[in-house]
């Protein structure tokens, strides 16, 4: 795995785990690598995907079944789309339209781009 600078390794590894979800890499029921299975494959420290395994479990996005392991819930996909829309709308959203403010960008030329994005 390529880390970033720019954001903690754990949560690097987290997300990388959330859109393996979101991507049916790791679907609803499935049980995630153990630990220092996941460690060694992206090259970590075990202590590492612990505590990117801890921050999704805190979300809800994986559980821990004691002695067994960590799986995905049957809600995870709901509750990582419901947290990635806040996250947008709170966060992207705004810096998006402060941006097309600065640019003087018509709303009526971006909604007919939306429009053709979403065609394709």
């Amino acid at each position: 795995m390529d880390f970033k600078n720019n954001l903690s390794i754990f949560l690097q590894i987290a997300d990388s785990i959330r859109d393996d979800i979101l991507g049916g890499v790791y679907p609803p029921g499935s049980k995630l690598a153990s630990v220092r299975s996941m460690a060694a494959e992206v090259g970590v420290n075990p202590n590492t995907v612990m505590r990117s395994y801890a921050h999704l479990q805190d979300l809800g996005f994986i559980s821990n079944r004691r002695g067994i392991g960590f799986f995905v819930p049957e809600d995870a996909l709901q509750k990582i789309k419901d947290k990635l829309r806040e996250d947008f709308i709170e966060n992207e959203l705004p810096a998006v339209l402060r941006k097309m403010e600065l640019l003087d960008v018509d709303r009526k030329v971006l909604m007919d781009k939306i429009k053709e994005l979403k065609s394709k």
